[in-house]
């Protein structure tokens, strides 16, 4: 039984549990309940946790204390997306209860995840029941209970990640969408994972292989330097499974996808079909893919990206500390789309800096600090634009000193436009956030995008290949065709209350498409100002705001 944890031990923990949730990551992905595609929270959490672990590699800690502050920074740093941002403030509370600490006995160690649950409630508005939030309060609650009967350690955390898993099995029935899908929560699930990678370590278990720890060596790495971002032809790296609900032949499907990309692997057997190509139309692969079978699971990735984030790593690697540009002037922004036709309107509208990200792409806070750091201004104005990547930009707020960053928690992107719209470059700071954030409250928002999978949804029988449309991030319907359900949002109280209304279209739908809901609109919405622009955004057929 080990009872006391150490600087080394704690650091080899990490390394442990980034290779034990990497190991696991896609079977957390695959526990999404609602129809959009997402399929991040394991990717997220062990993207944030690995860059974590990458950083115990290259500084070895003395005591306990300056491993869980150099942990906790990583993370902060690296985090992704709403689960990576909770994972980092549950760790960052670990480090400042053991800011004095040397070792770590079970006493500390239960006190520790305490503060961990504490950091966590308190950065999140309204905590919800059958959460991450949940497995992690009653796992420090079993630890503290744990500590009192025997002072170690290991015992504490065996403890903790026990009555941690029955709070899991116990999410299905606290979170109704959760209960309908039959699953539990996802967030939860990665966090014990971790967890028991890092008990495992103390145990002398093998971790997982095929993690960090197998990684080629720096000799053995292609130099990326050599490639440039524009010579990747097609964009998104698309890998799904879907299931064989007909008899139609798998080589049909071969075909098309030649035709839509490369690199394509395709591999079907009695009941699936798995599916690997590079394509610039992710939302096309996946319809086709639809008339085969329910989607079982999808994974889209945003390989230009990818190899900007490369190359800006390896470029920091080279500098001890990152560049930030000196201030030349009062203001500067700093938006998060996706979309070429998206980030052009911004950066019409005066955006400094343009972050590719959105649906299944959550930039991190490091991605965010970055483009801050970049901005020559005195205060910079962050636009997160989705209510996902909201809490990794607040984590950049008086990360870099003699800059003032401002987050206006704009959930869409039609948000983020019309805050840019009533900025004054010369007034006060607040007058300009209570402007922007006054802006976008009067903004209603839609999205059509399609059902990956059967599900029922408050009261909606909704079947895999529908159109579906979103108002304001909650449910508004379905249809078997785009024509009828483009057709009931614009007949809604929201389009027919409007003054303006602005249409973008994504990379799937073409001009001729367009155009005809365009006219649609027109028909149905007389008194409103309407104005068609191409968004190139993915996931989202169309993107329609309202004021």
């Amino acid at each position: 039984m080990i009872d006391i944890i150490d600087g080394a031990l704690f650091q080899r923990m990490v390394v442990h549990a980034a290779a034990s949730i990497n190991a696991q990551k896609q079977s957390i992905n695959e526990l999404n309940v609602f129809p959009v595609p997402d399929g991040d929270t394991g990717t997220n959490m062990s993207l944030t946790i690995g860059t974590a672990a990458a950083e115990a590699k290259k500084k070895p800690a003395a005591t306990v204390a300056q491993a869980a502050a150099t942990n906790a920074s990583a993370l902060l740093r690296g985090a992704r997306g709403n689960s990576g941002v909770i994972l980092s403030l549950l760790f960052r509370g670990v480090s400042k209860a053991l800011k004095d600490h040397d070792t770590a006995d079970g006493v500390a160690l239960a006190a520790a995840l305490h503060e961990g649950v504490s950091a966590a409630y308190k950065a999140v508005m309204k905590p919800a029941e059958g959460t991450i939030l949940t497995v992690s309060r009653l796992a420090a609650k079993a630890a503290a209970e744990a500590a009192q009967e025997q002072n170690s350690a290991e015992h504490v955390l065996e403890c903790a990640i026990a009555h941690g898993q029955e709070a899991l099995a116990e999410t299905i029935n606290q979170n109704p969408v959760l209960k309908k899908a039959g699953v539990v929560d996802a967030g939860g699930k990665g966090f014990l994972i971790i967890l028991q990678g890092m008990l495992d370590e103390m145990r002398g278990i093998p971790a997982p292989q095929g993690g960090e720890d197998d990684a080629p060596k720096a000799k053995d790495k292609a130099d990326f330097a050599t490639f440039e971002t524009g010579d990747i032809t097609f964009g998104y790296c698309t890998e799904f499974i879907c299931s064989r609900d007909n008899t139609k032949d798998p080589q049909l499907l071969r075909s098309f996808l030649n035709g839509m990309g490369d690199s394509l692997v395709l591999v079907d057997d009695d009941e699936i079909i798995k599916v690997h190509v590079h394509t610039n139309h992710p939302g096309r692969v996946l319809e086709e893919a639809l008339t085969y079978g329910a989607l079982l699971t999808v994974k889209i990735e945003n390989m230009r990206e990818q190899h900007t984030e490369i190359l800006e790593e390896a470029k920091e690697t080279q500098e001890e500390e990152p560049g930030i540009v000196p201030a030349e002037k009062k203001y500067g922004v700093v938006a998060v789309c996706a979309g070429g036709g998206l980030a052009s309107v911004f950066r019409d509208l005066g955006v400094d800096g343009i972050i590719s990200g959105g649906q299944t792409m959550n930039p991190s806070t490091e991605d965010i600090l970055r483009e801050i750091a970049r901005t020559p201004a005195e205060t910079v104005f962050v636009l997160p634009n989705n209510k996902n990547i909201i809490m990794a930009a607040q984590q950049c707020v008086g990360l870099i000193e003699g800059r003032e960053v401002v987050v206006i928690p704009t959930r869409t992107v039609p948000q983020g436009i019309s805050t840019l719209l009533v900025m004054d470059p010369e007034g006060p700071v607040q007058d300009n956030v209570d402007a922007m954030t006054e802006a976008m409250s009067h903004v209603h928002t839609s999205e059509v995008t399609y059902a990956a999978r059967n599900s029922d949804f408050d009261g909606f029988a909704i079947q895999e290949g529908d159109y579906m449309a979103l108002s304001d991030g909650q449910l508004f319907g379905t249809a078997k065709s785009m024509e009828e359900l483009l057709e009931n949002l614009a007949q809604a109280e929201t389009q027919q209350n409007a003054e303006f209304i602005n249409i973008f279209y994504g990379e799937d739908v073409d001009e001729e498409s367009a155009g005809k809901a365009l006219e649609l609109f027109q028909r149905l919405c007389p008194n409103a100002e309407i104005t068609l622009l191409s968004g190139g955004q993915p996931v989202y057929y169309y993107m329609i705001s309202a004021e």
